[in-house]
């Protein structure tokens, strides 16, 4: 029930809300998930290889977030909160795609399929999204935000999200 709740590329980009790019993920479940050995990946709205950031050995408890910092753009901007985990991801402001896996093995293919794929997000003109159409195209100051503080989860990216101004929360924000 582990879910990306927010997907962030415009870090530290002219106009942007926040120095780095970020991925936020969400337990919507009912019980604590077990993040070891697991990774977050992106890659280009087009693009067939995967970049990938491990995610730090963690339970993490229903109704809990779990922020993910990437790459900072070269014009620096508000700090994101405390991250629970820290990558390089360089992600588009744009378009792209982000898929949460409970492997740490680099992903292959434009639309990567299998049971170590938890959650996908397609955003902008990515060729690959869960359900029927990519989460409308992002800017410097727009996120990917899953609705209903994340709980919110058909299987359809877009209408299980939309944009709109980053709140990157961590392991600290109060359970929802």
């Amino acid at each position: 029930q582990v879910v990306i709740s927010q997907v962030y590329g415009g870090g530290g980009n002219t106009g942007a809300t926040f120095t780095n790019d970020f991925i936020e993920l969400f337990n919507r479940g009912t019980v604590a998930q077990d993040l070891t050995g697991w990774s977050v990946q992106y890659a280009s709205s087009t693009g067939t290889t995967w970049a990938v950031t491990n995610l730090t050995n963690v339970t993490l408890a229903p109704g809990k977030y779990y922020l993910i910092q990437q790459a900072a753009g070269s014009t620096p901007s508000t700090a994101l909160p405390t991250p629970d985990a820290t990558g390089t991801l360089a992600m588009s402001g744009t378009s792209g795609k982000v898929l949460l896996a409970n492997v740490t093995t680099a992903q292959t293919g434009s639309n990567p399929t299998g049971s170590q794929i938890i959650d996908f997000v397609g955003f902008g003109t990515a060729n690959a999204y869960e359900g029927t159409a990519a989460v409308a195209a992002l800017t410097n100051s727009t996120a990917a935000i899953r609705l209903n503080g994340g709980c919110t989860d058909n299987n359809q990216n877009s209408t299980d999200f939309s944009t709109g101004t980053p709140t990157p929360r961590n392991s600290s924000t109060a359970t929802n």
